[in-house]
């Protein structure tokens, strides 16, 4: 395979914030709307960030810190961190080496991915980068969107399942696309060249299907009982906020839930995820796999969704900032300061394992 090229990295990027200020200098500003862009306001997209911030911590001193590490256990995986990739489409906008570039940045950093149904990059040929060295290679997962015809759907599955795909991820909360208003101020040029690789008859059309026949193919739970059926990957739901939805899913048999408002894309003045975050996971208890998305920007915002009840959590624009400013590096980067803030977040909390990140960790007047 040969590696993407190693672009340099910016001077003064010491933050992810730094990274999206960066990228907005030179993106042009349809491509930023495509990668950024909310739903309407922007209510739900500026209070996921609000809502991490406005949770205190409440450390503890004195803690052993002996044989501290942050692997975590995950569907009988073990994750170096508790972190992944989020499924993002079309990465090629953003560079030219698009996902090739950010599965070597998931690789040499011990990250997991979550691969988009709509990749520019083959399932096939991100599998062969992360899964390079074996014995170190990181999860990578595989995001569905369900197509109209289960046929589609199933060929998707097969491959994500021929490659070494350790789970599917169903993506629930987007049967059609939020209305965005700066996607109609910048309509996308869309360039020929980039298509979905998983996909290819897929024409891309600004502004069209809303509602325009999709009602009738949107998925229900139903598909999600049929999905079950054909495979035994675990399945996971992406884009669960209701607590009756969260326990309706446990009770069918899915794997995990991740709780997710697309980042804010699709439906504005949805609560934060992270105020979503401990009703699901009182809704289904401990012990079930639950993941989180939405705003984080620091090390302390992953800490403060692994003592609401997350799991992990998925990280979802700031890829792109790191990947447009510096191709692989970039991502790499962005990945390698969420990391050192999250363990000087767990070191001075007094968690010496991910495990040891609790509620009480958070000051609740």
């Amino acid at each position: 395979m040969q590696p993407p090229r190693l672009d340099p990295l910016p001077p003064g990027l010491v933050s992810l914030d730094a990274h999206q200020r960066h990228a907005e200098q030179w993106l042009g500003p349809d491509r930023l709307a495509f990668f950024t862009g909310a739903a309407a306001d922007g209510l739900t997209d500026a209070e996921n960030r609000a809502a991490w911030s406005r949770l205190q911590l409440a450390p503890r001193v004195l803690a052993s810190m002996q044989d501290s590490h942050t692997r975590t256990p995950l569907l009988g995986q073990t994750l170096d961190w508790p972190l992944l990739l989020a499924p993002v489409a079309h990465q090629r906008l953003a560079h030219p080496d698009g996902e090739i570039a950010t599965a070597f940045a998931a690789q040499v950093s011990q990250t997991g991915m979550v691969l988009s149904t709509l990749s520019n990059t083959p399932v096939e040929q991100v599998a062969a980068i992360l899964q390079h060295e074996p014995a170190l290679a990181p999860p990578l997962w595989f995001q569905l969107y369900l197509q109209p015809d289960r046929a589609d759907t199933l060929a998707l599955l097969r491959r994500a399942e021929a490659t070494g795909c350790q789970a599917l991820v169903l993506t629930v909360d987007a049967p059609v696309q939020g209305i965005r208003d700066a996607e109609r101020r910048h309509p996308l040029q869309w360039p020929p060249e980039i298509r979905s690789a998983h996909l290819p008859a897929a024409v891309h059309q600004p502004g069209a299907g809303l509602c325009q026949g999709l009602a009738s193919s949107a998925p229900t739970w139903d598909d999600v009982r049929w999905l079950l059926d054909q495979t035994a990957l675990p399945l996971l739901l992406k884009g669960i906020t209701h607590p009756d939805d969260a326990r309706l899913a446990q009770t069918l048999g899915v794997a995990g839930l991740i709780v997710s408002n697309h980042g804010g894309r699709t439906l504005d003045t949805m609560p934060a995820t992270a105020t979503l975050l401990p009703r699901v996971r009182q809704a289904v208890g401990s012990g079930f796999p639950v993941l989180v998305d939405g705003g984080i920007r620091r090390g302390t915002d992953l800490f403060k969704a692994l003592a609401l009840g997350a799991d992990a959590a998925l990280l979802g624009r700031p890829q792109v900032f790191g990947l447009a400013n510096a191709g692989a590096r970039g991502v790499a980067h962005v990945l390698r300061l969420l990391r050192d803030e999250f363990e000087a977040a767990m070191l001075l909390c007094g968690c010496p394992h991910v495990a040891s990140i609790q509620p009480s960790h958070l000051f609740i007047d």
